[in-house]
């Protein structure tokens, strides 16, 4: 387990990431934080981590730098990385990428807005990209976020449709595992060569879910 006063600058990196994720997290279920979206959940995380880099600074020669939105390659293909968390000291250098997916009944134009099995295969997508982004070289580790307000995602009654070959409710485990069933139309395939263990948290209204591959 990271420790946020670990020796290791890239320990202090990864607790730094869940830490302002439980920060963020109650924060926006106690309504301090307003999210209606996914770019907005970007900003305002990004925020909170920003204010912890002084705190998880403990040599001179250490840099911390967060960038949104980062452009990057994979398998001859333009992606861009929600958050990308990079730390320097001395000749070591450690990335962490962030994929964030936000869900929200009601859509920013007020309106309600329906596609869960679409954010459903989403999330498994991005675990599918931070595998791709750590595998090609161009990250350390992956890390994915995740908010949404339907309890009936985390707390299922029944898992009796095709959406649920990608299942996020909580406690549920799965991988590795490779993944083709169509959602919205789409053919897909999703690849995921780690191991995965769902533990979702709530405050308020929401619902929040920090997830990270393990090796096999």
């Amino acid at each position: 387990m990271s420790s946020i006063e670990a020796e290791d600058f890239s320990q202090r990196m990864r607790a730094a990431i869940s830490l302002s994720w439980v920060m963020f997290s109650r924060k926006v279920g106690n309504g301090l934080i307003s999210i209606n979206k996914e770019a907005s959940m970007q900003l305002q995380y990004a925020y909170v981590l920003q204010q912890l880099l002084p705190l998880i600074t403990f040599h001179d020669a250490e840099k911390f730098e967060i960038e949104l939105e980062t452009g990057v390659r994979v398998k001859d293909r333009s992606r861009e990385i929600d958050l990308l968390f990079s730390g320097e000291f001395e000749s070591q250098r450690h990335i962490i990428a962030i994929e964030m997916k936000c869900y929200r009944t009601l859509a920013a134009s007020g309106g309600k807005r329906g596609a869960t099995d679409i954010f459903m295969k989403d999330v498994y997508e991005d675990l599918h990209l931070l595998e791709q982004y750590e595998s090609e070289g161009i990250v350390q580790e992956g890390v994915a976020l995740v908010m949404n307000d339907m309890k009936r995602l985390i707390h299922p009654p029944r898992k009796d449709a095709k959406c649920w070959d990608y299942d996020i409710s909580h406690g549920s485990s799965f991988g590795p595992i490779q993944l083709s069933t169509p959602i919205g139309g789409r053919e897909i395939s999703i690849n995921l060569e780690k191991t995965y263990s769902l533990d979702w948290i709530n405050y308020g209204k929401f619902w929040f879910l920090e997830a990270q591959g393990r090796n096999v």
